[in-house]
């Protein structure tokens, strides 16, 4: 391989480096606690390690794509090409196991899911003037994928403003409900204070009309004691 000051190889070799840690960061997860704050930080950290690796590998290939023709054998741009492939192999598959499906479509969301041996074998041959008409050819479908994506974005951004909107309705459908709520609460302490102080008052009243039959009782039996002691 070339040297270290390849950028290409620089860039590998993070890249390498980067899948070791989050493989390590995989291996690690098994004996943390399955469920709680400390297992979600350590998984969301693996898959923004993720992410990052699937960014360095667009750069490599990129990179590869770039190397001017014979600046390098065949062998070694063989070569690179199966590494970057491992490397992404292994990228896939754990994304996959962390259900990032999004990481696996990445390159079908530019239309750009053919492997760059396809890209380089395309080169061969060529002179000056058709290496030129291929980069004009290259350039066109590079615009056609931007095209593409600047579609999925702006479907995204009005699938996000329908959202928000509709998220902002039943905000406000709530802070109705809760504005109800309030009203119905107080009505309800009023009530409930004005049944307190009519029950204070049918008690009261029923104190009252005890006493009053108790002091009938008791000049009834006076009125009859009185009329037993007139006739004896």
């Amino acid at each position: 391989m070339a040297s270290s000051s390849d950028p290409w190889v620089r860039e590998y070799s993070e890249a390498s480096r980067l899948a070791d840690d989050v493989t390590s960061m995989i291996a690690d997860r098994g004996s943390l606690p399955q469920s709680g704050p400390e297992i979600m930080r350590h998984t969301s950290a693996i898959r923004r390690k993720i992410t990052i690796l699937g960014t360095r590998l667009d750069s490599l290939e990129a990179l590869l794509s770039r190397i001017p023709p014979k600046s390098i054998t065949d062998k070694e741009l063989h070569k690179r090409q199966d590494m970057l492939s491992n490397l992404k192999s292994r990228a896939k598959q754990m994304a996959t196991s962390f259900n990032m499906s999004n990481f696996a479509n990445r390159e079908d969301l530019l239309g750009q899911s053919k492997k760059a041996a396809d890209d380089m074998s395309r080169v061969a041959g060529l002179d000056n003037q058709g290496i030129v008409s291929l980069q004009r050819q290259v350039m066109k479908e590079q615009d056609e994928g931007l095209e593409k994506l600047e579609e999925t974005v702006l479907s995204t951004k009005h699938i996000a403003l329908a959202v928000n909107e509709e998220l902002t309705l039943h905000t406000r459908l709530i802070d109705d409900l809760d504005d109800h709520v309030d009203v119905t609460n107080s009505r309800l302490q009023r009530v409930q204070k004005r049944l307190a102080i009519l029950n204070k008052r049918v008690k009261g009243g029923c104190s009252c009309m005890a006493l009053l039959i108790s002091v009938v009782a008791i000049v009834f039996l006076a009125v009859i004691a009185w009329l037993l002691i007139k006739h004896l």
